[in-house]
């Protein structure tokens, strides 16, 4: 029984000791730049003194993340946004613009237009058919 206890243990110990390893070698063979949360002497101090939670938090929150293939080949990774050569540019906002605000101001003259121009047509409908319904009733009422 004691041997079991024994065995047990040191297999923990074991895989405590590899996870330490691999946990310390990834940590500092990863770019400091590429490091995430925390400054790469904390997380060896965090893997250190903190065994095993420190090794466990460092693979699940301090690691680079992976990047991932996309379905037309290219690779993006997390975080990495635009590169500041494709990053999108405006020279000033749209109400600042002035060919902006010339386009809006034709656009809406013509919308204007166009709804004095809708605005006679219903008016010239509704007095002809205003007339016809007179002559209807007009017609009736003789008849």
């Amino acid at each position: 029984m004691i041997r079991r206890v024994i065995r047990v243990y040191s297999l923990f110990a074991l895989i405590n000791l590899i996870l330490i390893v691999v946990a310390l070698i990834d940590c500092l063979s990863t770019d400091e730049v590429l490091i995430r949360a925390l400054p790469r002497v904390v997380w060896v101090l965090l893997i250190l003194l903190f065994s095993p939670i420190g090794a466990i938090v460092w693979f699940v929150a301090g690691r680079p993340p992976r990047p991932v293939r996309l379905s037309n080949g290219t690779t993006w990774r997390p975080g990495s946004g635009f590169p500041e050569s494709e990053r999108p540019r405006r020279s000033a906002a749209p109400d600042d613009d002035p060919e902006f605000l010339r386009d809006l101001a034709a656009r809406h003259a013509r919308e204007k237009a166009e709804d004095q121009r809708l605005m006679k047509d219903w008016e010239a409908d509704l007095r002809r058919r205003e007339e016809d319904l007179r002559r209807r009733e007009g017609g009736e009422k003789t008849g």
